[in-house]
């Protein structure tokens, strides 16, 4: 789906905000982002310790229009997304994103470190 999507101009991206040291599960996900990053997904990594004023929750950005908050219970465990249609946190979502980006690695730099 990501080699056609990305064939057809479109594209994703994502910044992962990780505890370091790396868990075994988050070392995991650097090892299996190269398999969609090679599909055409630009996946960077932070470090907790350098997201500075960036929220502590999960979400997705759709086309810079649609946001999705996604909600954990205390063991991390998934509970659900929730779209969220305010234009103002939608506009501060995309500032987030932006600020993350420009400060987040690109996976193939992170993974060797």
């Amino acid at each position: 789906m990501l080699c056609e999507a990305t064939a057809a101009g479109r594209t994703f991206a994502r910044v992962r905000v990780v505890t370091m040291p790396l868990t075994d599960y988050s070392r995991f996900g650097v090892w299996c982002s190269q398999f969609t990053g090679g599909a055409g997904e630009d996946i960077r990594y932070l470090p907790r310790d350098q997201a500075g004023d960036l929220p502590k929750h999960d979400y997705w950005l759709f086309d810079s229009r649609k946001l999705v908050r996604m909600h954990f219970d205390e063991r991390m465990a998934f509970l659900g997304g929730e779209v969220v249609e305010d234009p103002a946190e939608i506009v501060q979502h995309n500032y987030w994103r932006d600020v993350a980006r420009h400060h987040a690695v690109r996976r193939e730099d992170f993974a060797k470190e």
